[in-house]
């Protein structure tokens, strides 16, 4: 197999399906003429022409309706927005349209469009542009919500979202674009509502999504050179939710910790803790940690960043507790 960077993942999957489908297009701010912010977009300009590959104005909220109505139309657009922060503008275009026309139109109507852009922490953007935004989204019937970790994962995620049917959020992580994987050359799908386990453990299980997947794993090493064999389920999927491979984890160790680098309160994290504590209480062997991020706004300062989030320390000290190994 082929070892691409995210980034190439990501434009693989939007080159196959625009060249399968001419109803697939993308828009955003800088995605044609400079190649999108990240560089996800390069090249599709020139493969498939400005009317495929279409720059916008500074304007999320009206930019977003236009690829609403192009939806309910019958077309299938990408929408690219420079970050999750800049998303917050564009609310309710997702909220009161696309996530509600097909409850609305008694399944009449479809709204088969994409959502995409990074989401959460960075480095040294402070607090405006360095928040994660996936409980907003996953909060609302009507969306789907996808946050892959892994090249591998995201080509077949996105390959899949811009086939759904459904407006689709797709959080990707400006920390992860240059992260590299191996990816298969020829075609496939990853189906949305599916977690995978990235690590077999049968001590404690530790649940997380996005780019912290890549920390849970190596906090997971750090666990074995204490005796501690950890599984890592890693969600992909926020909406719809596997519960099922959640609690086939849980049931197994018997310990569960969940890991979200957003706040904590009314987080997607809290509310897996939930969930397990209502659904796995008979076979808890000890109560389910969430290791979140501060409930702060993000600090500038580079020191203080790294230490509001998850933390391998953090992470290991949690899952240690749960063994009642502190």
């Amino acid at each position: 197999m082929a070892v691409i960077t995210f980034r190439e993942a990501l434009n693989q999957a939007m080159d196959e399906e625009m060249a399968r489908d001419e109803s697939v297009f993308l828009m955003g701010e800088e995605v044609a003429e400079y190649n999108g912010a990240y560089k996800v977009s390069k090249g599709l300009l020139d493969k498939y022409g400005p009317n495929r590959v279409l720059d916008t104005p500074i304007a999320e909220l009206g930019f977003t309706g236009l690829g609403v109505g192009a939806a309910l139309a019958g077309l299938r657009p990408i929408v690219e927005w420079m970050t999750f922060n800049f998303g917050l503008l564009a609310l309710d275009q997702l909220v009161n349209n696309a996530a509600k026309f097909r409850h609305m139109s008694g399944g009449q109507l479809n709204v088969p469009m994409v959502i995409r852009g990074p989401n959460g922490p960075a480095e040294y953007l402070s607090s405006q542009h360095s928040q994660s935004f996936a409980s907003y989204y996953t909060h609302i019937p009507g969306l789907k919500v996808v946050a892959p970790s892994t090249p591998y994962d995201g080509k077949g995620l996105l390959k899949s979202a811009i086939r759904d049917d459904n407006p689709v959020i797709f959080l990707e992580a400006e920390m992860m674009y240059g992260l590299q994987g191996e990816v298969p050359e020829e075609e496939y799908l990853i189906p949305l509502g599916k977690a995978d386990t990235k690590r077999q453990g049968d001590d404690v299980t530790l649940i997380t999504f996005g780019k912290p997947v890549h920390m849970v794993l190596e906090a997971a090493k750090q666990l074995e050179e204490s005796g501690v064999n950890a599984e890592v389920v890693d969600l992909r999927s926020l909406r719809p939710l596997d519960e099922q491979t959640i609690y086939e984890s849980v049931r197994k160790t018997n310990r569960a910790v969940v890991i979200d680098e957003a706040w904590p309160m009314a987080s997607v994290g809290s509310h897996i803790a939930y969930l397990i504590s209502k659904n796995c209480f008979d076979i808890l062997d000890a109560q389910v940690e969430l290791i979140a991020s501060e409930d702060v706004p993000m600090p500038y300062n580079h020191t203080m960043e790294l230490e509001v989030q998850p933390t391998l320390a953090k992470i290991v000290n949690a899952a240690k507790r749960v063994l009642y190994m502190d």
